[in-house]
């Protein structure tokens, strides 16, 4: 699954970057910022405009998690 907890992570440290400022100076939408709280899925376009506007690689926006196995539950006989 991919995550964006290394942008959130960057925001929370980054001065010079805030969820304001990217709402109100850079146009990236609240709708947007939404999505990526609750870990759905955001355009390419997105994430290089992320990648301008923080100076940064696609990394330091996004992650891969790999997705935790479900449990299978076998049938009992009684």
């Amino acid at each position: 699954m991919i995550t964006y907890k290394p942008f959130w992570w960057k925001v929370g440290r980054d001065e010079k970057v805030t969820t304001y400022d990217l709402i109100k100076k850079h146009g990236i939408s609240s709708n947007t910022l939404n999505r990526m709280k609750h870990g759905k899925p955001i355009s390419t376009a997105t994430l290089d405009k992320l990648c301008k506007i923080m100076d940064c690689d696609v990394y330091d926006i996004i992650s891969y998690e790999p997705d935790k196995p479900q449990e299978v539950k076998v049938p009992t006989c009684q």
